[in-house]
This record gives C-alpha cells, sequence and structure tokens, in this order.
C-alpha cells in the first residue's frame, strides 16, 4: 500500500532502521525501543500510519499487496452484479475498510455504513465443537442490515450511562457504561439469548503475532500464579473451519480464530455475506430471507482474491515509537512495568523463523500482549464464553500504534465495544486479573499517572 515515511531528521534512526531491513533482524541498541515491529517497523505517524507495507518485499510479493490492499477498500453489492457481487442476503458492512478505518480501528456505532461494531450472539451451552451453541435462524453473529428484500436481523441501540470514578487524590473521571438492545427482529429471539459486542480492532502487525510460536505464548501461561501478582491467563484453543481441528487463537477479542485466513474469510463471510473457499455456506442458510439471493455463485470471493487479502494483512507493517528517550515517557515506562501492567502487555517476544517472508521471521518486537486471554472482572463481561474463554475473559489486547489510533481515526475508542474514550478511561475499567494494576495506577500521584498515559500514547 503506501509508503509514507516521517523521518524529521532522525538520520542516525534512519541509518540504524536500514540497517535492520537489510539483516532481516535487529540487534540490540539505543534504538531497539523505536523499532515496535523489528524489520517490520515502519516510520509513519501520520493518518496513513497503520496501512503501510513491510519493507523488503519482492516485486510479486509487493503487487500481491498492493491487490490485497484494493480488495480490502472495495465495495461488495448484491446479486446479480457481473464484478464484487455476494453481499448480503444480510450483513454488517459492505467493505473491509468501512469497519478498519485506514487500516485501524471501527467507530462503535450499529447499523450504519461506516459502523465498526458488531455483535456475536449464542445460547448458553457449546456446540459439538466446544464453540458458541448457534441461535437458529440467527447463527452466531447478529447482521444488521440487509440487501433490499431482505430484513436485518435485528436493529442494535446502545445506550449509555455515566458512571463517575474518584483517585484516592480526588481527581474524578467519568467513564461510560454501554447497554445493547436488540429491537425489531425479523423472527422472534430466545429470551435466554447472549449477546457480545465486538468492535473492529487495528490490523498492523498481524503477521508477527501470527509468526510468534506456540511454545512462546503458552510459556506465558501461570496457571497456578507462582509468582504471587494476581496474573494468570489462558490459552484459547478455538476449531479451525478449515482445517477442521482445534487450534490455539490468536486473533479476536477472545483470542477465538487461530489464523489470518480463517479470521478474514470468516470476516467476509459473516460482517458482509460473502463466500470464499474457506466458508462456502452463506451465513444466512437456512432464513427465509435466503430466498433474495438469485443464481449460484458460489464462492462469491475468488480464491486469489481471498489469499491476495490474507497476504495484504499480514504484510502491514508496524508504525515505530516516538520520543522513547524523553524523560516523561522514560518515566512512564518504568511506572508501566512498576504496576505492571506488563503482566499481561507484554513489551517484547520473539517471533519463529518465516523463510517465506523476512522482515517477520527472527524478529524482537515490542507488542505489548501476550495472546492470552485473561479475566476482566465483572465490569468488561460479556457472559458469553467462547471455548475456553469464559464470560469475563479477554484476549490482551496489543498496544503497539494506540498512540496514533486518534491520528488515523479522527477520533478513538478503547477496549473489546470502544466504551472508553481515552487510554485513561480503558485502564479504570481493567478489573478481575488487572484489579490490582488498575489499583496501583489509581494510587500514583497525578504527575506519575501522567507519564504512564504519555508513554503508551508514544506506542
Amino acid at each position: 500500500m503506501k509508503k509514507f515515511y516521517i523521518i524529521s531528521g532522525l538520520a542516525v534512526f534512519v541509518t540504524a532502521f536500514t540497517m535492520c531491513h537489510k539483516a532481516g533482524v535487529f540487534a540490540d541498541s539505543g534504538y531497539d525501543d523505536r523499532m515496535s515491529g523489528g524489520a517490520a517497523t515502519v516510520l509513519d505517524a501520520s493518518s496513513k500510519a497503520f496501512g503501510n507495507r513491510v519493507d523488503g518485499l519482492s516485486a510479486r510479493d509487493e503487487s500481491v499487496h498492493i491487490t490485497g490492499d484494493a480488495t480490502f477498500s472495495q465495495t461488495f453489492v448484491a446479486p446479480p452484479s457481473p464484478i464484487f457481487t455476494g453481499l448480503g442476503p444480510v450483513y454488517n458492512n459492505i467493505s473491509c475498510v468501512n469497519c478498519h478505518r485506514n487500516d485501524a480501528e471501527g467507530i462503535p456505532t450499529a447499523g450504519f455504513s461506516n459502523s465498526g461494531l458488531l455483535c456475536r450472539l449464542s445460547l448458553p451451552g457449546q456446540d459439538s465443537l466446544g464453540g458458541p451453541l448457534a441461535i437458529p435462524g440467527f447463527g452466531t453473529q447478529l447482521q444488521d442490515q440487509a440487501v433490499i428484500g431482505a430484513s436485518p436481523e435485528a436493529n442494535v441501540v446502545i445506550t449509555y450511562t455515566d458512571l463517575p470514578v474518584t483517585y484516592p487524590d480526588g481527581t474524578t473521571v467519568t467513564l461510560r457504561s454501554p447497554s445493547y438492545t436488540l429491537k425489531n427482529p425479523y423472527t422472534p429471539l430466545p429470551g435466554n439469548y447472549l449477546l457480545s459486542p465486538r468492535l473492529a480492532p487495528p490490523l498492523v502487525g498481524m503477521g508477527l503475532l501470527e509468526n510468534i510460536p506456540e511454545a512462546t505464548i503458552l510459556s506465558f501461561v501461570d496457571a497456578g500464579d507462582a509468582n504471587g501478582d494476581g496474573i494468570t491467563g489462558k490459552a484459547n484453543y478455538v476449531y479451525d473451519s478449515y482445517t477442521k481441528r482445534k487450534e490455539l487463537g490468536r486473533f479476536g477479542l477472545k483470542a477465538n480464530t487461530p489464523t489470518l485466513l480463517t479470521q478474514v474469510a470468516a470476516a467476509y463471510q459473516q460482517d458482509m455475506g460473502v463466500t470464499s473457499y474457506v466458508n462456502p455456506e452463506e451465513s444466512a442458510l437456512g432464513q427465509p430471507q435466503m430466498s433474495v439471493i438469485h443464481g449460484d455463485t458460489q464462492p462469491e470471493l475468488a480464491d486469489s482474491l481471498l489469499n491476495y487479502v490474507v497476504y495484504y494483512v499480514k504484510t502491514l507493517a508496524v508504525p515505530a515509537r516516538r520520543n522513547v528517550k524523553d524523560t516523561v515517557n522514560l518515566r512512564g515506562a518504568a511506572l508501566f512495568n512498576q504496576v505492571n501492567c506488563s503482566g499481561c502487555h507484554r513489551p517484547t517476544i520473539q517471533t519463529g523463523v518465516d523463510l517465506t517472508l523476512g522482515p517477520i521471521s527472527n524478529q524482537r518486537i515490542h507488542p505489548y500482549t501476550d495472546l492470552l486471554v485473561h479475566d476482566m472482572g465483572e465490569g468488561l463481561a460479556d457472559n458469553r464464553p467462547d471455548y475456553l474463554a469464559t464470560g469475563s475473559e479477554w484476549r490482551t489486547a496489543p498496544l503497539w500504534g494506540i498512540g496514533l489510533l486518534s491520528i488515523a481515526n479522527g477520533t478513538s475508542y478503547y477496549l473489546h465495544d470502544g466504551r472508553a474514550r481515552t487510554i485513561e478511561e480503558a485502564i479504570l475499567w481493567h478489573g478481575g486479573e488487572a484489579a490490582n494494576a488498575r489499583q496501583k495506577f489509581m494510587q500514583l500521584g497525578s504527575s506519575d499517572r501522567a507519564a504512564l498515559l504519555q508513554f503508551l500514547s508514544s506506542l
């Protein structure tokens, strides 16, 4: 996609950055912390910071990335259009980029073409594969839009209630607590349905996260809380609909998807109603409104285009950190570790070897995640299990690029449903295994809290 470097006099950094790309790995140095994605780092702090490809691709691979980018941005339409057909009959959005604006996050609204929020649905219990139990006529995801001749499965109404939080020093912050109501279902919903809102997350560094060895992720599990910090963590093992086996979950807000291929294919099928060789059945299969689909166009997304979009997402670079030598940021980084935010948001991980893609192979990266699911407390609970993840457990969100979300999106939202409008609000929602870290953060003086928040904004 775009390659836009903001250098601003960082001559030494540029030299180190170039050397890193030539080597495919980078050594520890005074500039190490800037290289969030190792060799897959890009020097861009603009509104397009999340949309750069990794450096060092061959001409052919660069062409695949560019084609994947174009397909990612493509609007799909209802049959019988001759190109990019297959939208619906029910759906959440009409293109990938409408949810992931500038390859970043979505907007926590519903029922509009620029919405980036969707709702997972299920019944209590598990299906035969250990996953969420689908609701007849609705499946496991609510589609709140529909093509002409069909009806949305239901409309989502979001309301917020103010929730004040007071620091020990008397400072008050107002959180907003969301409530979700489904109205006008096309057919009655069972009274015991479970609902989980999910906001589209940023896409940078996905190839790096996929390349972290499974053994490394499992090493972060502390099932018995041996170190006594209150943090345990859990690996979520989920069923891969393509490989037909259980695999480690890495993607999705509950680590409920194992690979980029299944993540992208499921988004096309569930979010847009577009089928592929990975998910050849319509999301609305079995619904009466399937009759509005004309002709047999399965699969609706060409195999090559699906693979190109997967490659596009896999090769998105990570924006570099800024101002890493700033004294306030250095103090904030120390406080981040002191209050044990790093107990889940692990700063540094080594990726595995990938002989097909040098920039993500054997890289020392700074994603600030452990890719495990953790109990985040009742305040953030959706009460909807997803494979091994319980109704109060969520995957640790990567923090790289978090300080650029407001630039990339115009406004920024945080947490699984976008309820938090600032990083500070997101911290104050943390509970469960993160309750001790939140409490320690609240007990800091105002200048120390500001330093920690400034550090996070530099990521």
